[in-house]
């Protein structure tokens, strides 16, 4: 109805699923990243949680389209099924041939164990993605495990994915369902979108729909944000209804208003009155007074502690994302707090721990000492392990000797060494400024483990220590199941399980982009472009022109998968930090200090 009014070519807010529309957000891209190692790894179970409209059957359709070769899949949307029911719908999925009418749980699982057999003998291994997996009943979920018990004698012969709302959660931690909950190996919870990507989603809709100018004002924007919370859905329902409602007021500019307007009508609520405002304002000023009066009463010491928290509780909401790290710096120094003195008296704790033997004085080693192997850690694979809870704690007291500030100042210091750049900053200075004339930057980001192999280039950590003190580390190398950090001067190497109790998930890269935009959209023109398009040549080798396309189009988006692909980054056929980073260095691998190399490079070259 309204897009001819805004000259459309069709309606951009369609809850029918169209591979056109699809908008990655960083988080989707993460949880499509967590499925797509998953599924690259033997058996077991990988589970996708989110809230109801968050984009998990998107991603789910998204999963099985970029499956690795030779994968065969099987794909469930409704499990509301008997065990019976289930065992078919899995053959039928597969082509299993099995008896017409049986009712036989054992001739279903024969049949199933007999194509297994067959597809692990021709090199192909077979997924089983159940959607809604929140619906499954628990004997159903129970069968679902017993599959996994299928195996040679090397390894499984069925991995599963199971996607659900967050009621899955609470039916897996079930005493009768610890064992599957034991055997699953990745884990990953799809947040709503950002109010940033909010922005980004809906312009890329108009975007795919033939809508070049904006059409939103950004006061409306922001309300369609707060309305729905970020929900990929509920924007789409809003957004067509205002779409709808600026039509019927012959008005080519959704405002603020309209945005109100139609959250009414799709909630079915009236406004507020002014005698209801005037009740919840009164109400809203009693409260802060009663909780005035609480707080002049209270101790300094308490106050200063609710100050503090209350500093934190004040930060933006959004995920600072792709923010400069310098801002972000600046609001921090000054918070932080000295360590207490009483807690510097441990003995110097500089290890590179063993799980075959309880270290009694801990030692530094020298880089040429630290490559250690994944199997030298075998015995801190349990958090039960008592050399899994010395490394913990001796990577506590190493932290507590370091101030918060020299941590971070020794850390920056630490990948400006690893990038061979001639910069060293002091305490009072903000490390982020200091290669800015070398054409460095800084990304503030958060992941895990996963994200930083892709990257594969160093990064500063940052850890929670008890009373909410923060550290860092500089992140040189990442081995197998060991980290090795840089921590005031001194290299150590810990396993993964040990670092995660204390990372909280955030991380610092320092990296020299070749122009300001990190993001740049399908449709795009510019010389970004170009050079994207001229490093793309010289990687494929290919002749490189300099009058290469400035536009954005599917033929280098097609480019784009087949980069990400190779790099094993997420396929989304979108260039954006992650893609750029790996672009800029593909080509100087050899002055780019990479995790995966240390500590055989010797240093940065």
């Amino acid at each position: 109805m309204y897009t001819n009014f805004f000259k459309l070519t069709e309606s951009p807010f369609s809850l029918t699923p169209d591979p056109r529309y699809l908008y990655m957000s960083e988080r989707h891209r993460e949880g499509l990243a967590h499925l797509l190692y998953g599924v690259q790894q033997p058996g077991g179970f990988i589970q996708l949680t989110g809230e109801i409209g968050c984009g998990k059957t998107t991603l789910c359709r998204c999963l099985v389209g970029q499956m690795p070769p030779k994968t065969d899949i099987a794909l469930i949307l409704n499990p509301r099924l008997s065990v019976v029911e289930l065992l078919a719908v899995v053959c039928d999925e597969l082509r299993i041939p099995y008896p017409a009418g049986t009712e036989s749980i054992k001739q279903l699982i024969d049949a199933l164990n007999l194509y297994l057999l067959d597809s692990h003998a021709q090199g192909r291994r077979t997924v089983l993605v159940i959607d809604e997996a929140q619906n499954l009943n628990r004997d159903v979920l129970e069968q679902i495990r017993l599959l996994t018990n299928l195996e040679t004698e090397q390894e499984k012969l069925l991995q599963v994915i199971l996607i659900g709302q967050p009621e899955l959660l609470t039916i897996l931690k079930h005493p009768s369902l610890r064992q599957l909950a034991q055997r699953i190996t990745a884990r990953y919870h799809l947040l709503p979108l950002s109010r940033q990507e909010t922005f980004d989603y809906v312009r890329h809709r108009l975007f795919i729909a033939g809508l070049r100018n904006p059409v939103f004002s950004p006061n409306a924007m922001r309300k369609v944000y707060r309305l729905t919370g970020g929900i990929p859905r509920l924007i789409n329902i809003l957004c067509d209804r205002a779409l709808l409602g600026a039509y019927t007021l012959n008005k080519r500019r959704i405002t603020k208003a309209i945005v109100l307007r139609a959250g009414r009508e799709i909630r079915e609520t009236v406004p507020v009155s002014r005698k209801r405002r005037l009740v919840y304002a009164t109400g809203i000023i009693a409260l802060l007074i009663l909780l005035a009066t609480v707080v002049l009463l209270l101790r300094p010491a308490i106050i200063s502690s609710i100050g503090n928290r209350i500093s934190v509780l004040a930060m933006p909401d959004d995920d600072p994302g792709l923010e400069n790290i310098e801002n972000v710096l600046d609001r921090k120094v000054s918070e932080f707090k000295i360590p207490d003195p009483e807690r510097n008296k441990s003995p110097n704790p500089t290890i590179a721990l063993s799980g075959n033997s309880r270290p009694a004085e801990p030692v530094a080693r020298k880089d040429s000492e630290l490559h250690a192997g994944k199997n030298d850690f075998d015995a801190l694979e349990t958090e039960s392990s008592g050399e899994g809870f010395l490394a913990e704690v001796q990577l506590e007291e190493i932290f507590y000797n370091l101030s918060p500030h020299i941590s971070l100042v020794s850390s920056f210091n630490s990948l400006y060494s690893r990038w061979n750049l001639p910069v060293r900053i002091q305490p009072y200075e903000i490390g982020c400024n200091a290669a800015q004339s070398y054409g460095f930057k800084c990304l503030f980001l958060t992941g895990d483990w996963l994200k930083i192999r892709r990257l594969d280039i160093p990064v500063i950590l940052s850890f929670k220590l008890e009373q909410e003190d923060t550290r860092y580390a500089a992140l040189i190398g990442l081995n197998g199941n060991v980290a090795t950090l840089e921590i005031g001067n001194k290299t150590y190497a810990f396993p993964l399980q040990v670092v995660d109790r204390l990372w909280n998930g955030a991380f610092i890269l320092i990296w020299k982009p070749p122009f300001d935009a990190i993001r740049l959209p399908l449709g795009m023109r510019g010389e970004e472009i170009s050079w994207v398009r001229q490093t793309l040549d010289a990687y494929e080798s290919r002749s490189v022109s300099p009058y290469s396309s400035d536009l954005f189009d599917d033929d280098l988006k097609q480019r784009i998968l087949s980069f990400q692909k190779t790099h094993r980054l997420v396929q989304d056929g979108r260039i954006g930090p992650e893609t750029l980073i790996r672009l800029s260095i593909t080509l100087d691998t050899a002055h780019v200090p990479m995790l995966s190399r240390y500590p055989h490079e010797g240093g940065a070259s």
